[in-house]
């Protein structure tokens, strides 16, 4: 579900075509009678609540996943701008090597966020993995000359760097089930189809209604729950205020 417009397109097309099928079988046999269609009408009215209703609670799914990515975002400038002040706790020497490699970091962090192409994250991740390493390799002979009751707060500084990486990166993997999307298609097929059933004629401006809200609906919310390909994503703009924040090398 990273391409919201192809998702868009496909819910259209499927439950138009749904539609098309039952006015079809309509006009082959029919006008439905008052007591059939009464009938329809109570499962109608109950099929479209509850898709309504499994469309409203996936929203709310994907709009706190988006939610949850931008505080993810959030929470990694803070920790990266905190590790890049308490190395000043080390020595000169040591502490550049540090806000050096934080500074390289950080921009790897902005590229996580900005890029779109999934060849181009494995390499950012990589490289990620690559500087968290070399960043305890340098803490840990450092944190030697540093006293006591600070190595902590050193320590825990680029502690939450990495851990803030790593919640990042489950945030992203947090999708809706594919089992929600296909009981929402399974579900406005099936309404789009009886609408169309028990219509007493063909009324293709009514017909309609359903399919394009119910294909809107499928946009926005593949749209909020894809963190790359959608329109709304989650801009790092902490991250580049953190990096306009550091002084320059």
């Amino acid at each position: 579900m990273d391409f919201p417009l192809l998702v868009f397109f496909t819910a259209l097309a499927l439950l138009v075509l749904s539609t098309w099928v039952g006015d079809a079988l309509r006009r082959r046999a029919g006008v439905p009678k008052e007591e059939s269609r009464s009938d329809t009408g109570l499962l109608l009215s109950a099929t479209l609540t509850l898709l309504f209703l499994i469309i409203g609670f996936s929203f709310s799914m994907a709009l706190s996943r988006y939610d949850l990515r931008k505080n993810c975002e959030q929470a990694e400038a803070i920790a990266i701008g905190t590790a890049y002040t308490r190395a000043d706790l080390l020595v000169p020497a040591d502490a550049a090597k540090v806000q050096t490699l934080l500074r390289k970091y950080l921009d790897q962090r902005v590229l996580f966020y900005t890029t779109r192409n999934p060849g181009r994250v494995s390499e950012i991740n990589a490289d990620t993995v690559r500087f968290q390493t070399d960043l305890w390799s340098i803490i840990r002979p450092a944190i030697a000359a540093v006293p006591p009751p600070l190595m902590g707060l050193l320590v825990s500084g680029v502690n939450d760097v990495v851990n803030s990486q790593r919640s990042t990166q489950a945030a992203w993997l947090n999708r809706i089930p594919v089992a929600a999307w296909v009981l929402m298609a399974a579900i406005g097929i099936g309404c789009c189809w009886l609408i169309a059933y028990r219509a007493r004629q063909t009324d293709w401006l009514a017909f309609l209604v359903v399919p394009i809200a119910v294909s809107v609906s499928l946009f926005l919310i593949a749209d909020l729950d894809s963190p790359r390909g959608g329109a709304i994503r989650v801009a790092p703009q902490n991250l580049s205020s953190i990096s306009q924040s550091m002084p320059p090398q």
